[in-house]
């Protein structure tokens, strides 16, 4: 062990305190994303006293690490003063918090190195566990209070920059549906199928290696997980290498391109593909939509993110019993109305601007993004 770093187990203690006078009854869950979240589990005839009251300042995590893939459910409470988990799960917290912080503790455990190490030292027959042994064999670097605090809020200056910068690309989106509808509501329209509307409807594939074969860098590869309403998600984007791309040159995008999602969760979802991101292909869930006249592509992904169109696509999803599609006609089959070309032009002149100031400030998102990921980082130089 190096000797900056120190034995968590000399910093934290077990906490059991059930609720057995069932005076808490918030329940929380655990997310893989480290946070906790209101649960969602069927709690009909459940016995509350056995659940365990974890108050604000407290950790929990879930020692069972077989189900959640690469990473480890384990959360901080900060924004409720208590509340309940199953019993399952593990509460502790720091026994001195002049010598540690739970906020600067919290960002070790958000460390991707963090997870690696926590599977890696999971074990047992039928699931693979992360007990609390091992728990309080974790090593990190424990500075004094000062530089624990310095981190900490550093972190916290640039989290709450991203919120700031997230609610104004909320507002903007908010104007754009707004003009959308009003466009919508005033001017005379006529309906036409996406197929007389578009050059280009289709979906791609998986490249040759699937997933363990994306690279650092390279040709740009969208997935569902990239494609929101109005807005693309730069952070998971995938990269493949020129001989995987060839065999995708069928779903090779241009610009002014709609992405739209066809599967899964996210079934729906449209943005249209950013400015500087060619070339680029996408995977077998996305469909690219390529109107005939790249002037419609701003009020097309418009019309397909509106919540009056957005129930009819939904209502021509296919359930089934893990996931819901869209299937390429039906999607050709789609009806939009479109206004006159002057009227066109008036919704790009008033949306375009919006649009594109979104795009720059989920980049900039995207960079302070980075930047959270290289305070947390550089915690273990210390």
């Amino acid at each position: 062990m190096s000797a900056n770093y120190k034995k968590l187990g000399d910093y934290i203690q077990p906490v059991d305190i059930r609720n057995s006078d069932l005076r808490v009854s918030h329940l929380l869950g655990v997310s893989v994303e480290k946070r906790f979240i209101e649960s969602i589990a069927n709690t009909i005839g459940t016995d509350f006293s056995k659940y365990k009251i974890v108050k604000k300042g407290q950790f929990t995590y879930i020692p069972d690490t077989s189900r959640r893939g690469d990473k480890i459910g384990i959360a901080l409470l900060t924004e409720f003063d208590e509340g309940l988990v199953s019993n399952i799960y593990t509460v502790f917290e720091i026994t001195d918090t002049t010598k540690l912080l739970p906020e600067y503790l919290m960002l070790w455990f958000s460390r991707p190195e963090f997870d690696r190490y926590a599977r890696y030292k999971s074990h047992g027959s039928v699931r693979e566990i992360f007990d609390w042994d091992e728990m309080c064999r974790v090593e990190l670097p424990v500075p004094d209070l000062k530089e624990q605090e310095k981190i900490v809020n550093t972190y916290n200056a640039i989290t709450k920059r991203i919120q700031l910068k997230q609610k104004i690309n909320e507002n903007l989106e908010k104007q754009i549906r707004i003009t959308y509808k009003n466009f919508k509501e005033k001017y005379n329209s006529k309906k036409y199928k996406l197929l007389d509307l578009c050059s280009k409807i289709g979906s791609g594939a998986t490249p040759r290696g699937g997933k363990t074969s994306y690279a650092q860098h390279g040709i740009s590869f969208i997935r569902s997980m990239n494609v929101f309403d109005y807005n693309f998600e730069y952070e998971e984007l995938a990269h493949i290498n020129e001989d995987q791309a060839k065999e995708l040159d069928n779903v090779t995008l241009q610009d002014n391109d709609i992405l739209f999602n066809i599967t899964g969760v996210s079934v729906a979802r449209c943005c249209l593909l950013p400015k500087g991101l060619l070339p680029s292909r996408v995977n077998q869930h996305v469909m690219i939509i390529r109107p005939k006249n790249s002037k419609l592509s701003l009020f097309l992904m418009s019309a397909l993110c509106d919540s009056d169109n957005k129930q009819l696509l939904l209502g021509i999803s296919q359930s089934g019993s893990t996931r819901e599609a869209i299937n390429k006609q039906e999607i050709e089959n789609f009806t939009i109305a479109i206004p006159s070309d002057e009227i066109i032009e008036k919704f790009n002149k008033l949306c375009k601007p919006m649009c594109n100031e979104r795009e720059i400030i989920c980049k900039e998102i995207l960079k302070l993004q980075e930047l959270k990921q290289l305070v947390i980082s550089r915690i273990s130089e210390i």
